[in-house]
C-alpha cells in the first residue's frame, strides 16, 4: 500500500476557479493500484476513451483531509491517460459534505504507486 500526502484544491458550486485547500493525505491499496493499472492499459487502447472513474470505498480509504474540507462523500479515483507523456495519470475527487464543492488533489502518475 502507498500513503500519499498531496496537495488539494475546493471548487464550492458556481465558483469559476478551485481554490487551494492544503494537503490530503490517503492511502492507496493495492487492489486500487492494480485496478488503475488496468484501467489505464485500457484507456491507452481505446480511441474513444481517455478517462474513467474508479469509486472508492469510503470505509477502506483511511483518508485524512484539511480541517476546513470535513468530511468527504463519493470519493473516486480519476484516472486519466495524459496527452502530453502519454502515461497514465490518477487524482482523488470527492465533494465536501457540508456543501457539496468539488474537492480534488494533484494528479499523481500511477507508475509511481510503486
Amino acid at each position: 500500500m502507498n500513503t500519499l500526502t498531496i496537495d488539494s484544491w475546493c471548487k464550492p458550486e458556481g465558483a469559476e476557479r478551485s481554490m487551494p485547500m492544503g494537503e490530503i493525505s490517503f492511502r492507496v491499496s493495492e487492489g486500487y493500484h492494480l485496478e488503475m493499472e488496468s484501467l489505464g492499459e485500457r484507456l491507452a487502447a481505446s480511441t474513444d476513451e481517455n478517462q474513467s472513474e474508479i469509486p472508492v470505498d469510503m470505509s477502506t480509504l483511511e483518508l485524512k483531509t484539511p480541517s476546513e474540507c470535513g468530511t468527504l462523500l463519493d470519493c473516486s479515483f480519476h484516472v486519466y491517460v495524459s496527452q502530453k507523456d502519454h502515461r497514465n495519470h490518477f487524482f482523488l475527487k470527492g465533494h465536501r459534505a457540508q456543501d457539496n464543492a468539488l474537492v480534488y488533489t494533484n494528479a499523481v502518475m500511477v507508475d509511481e504507486l510503486g
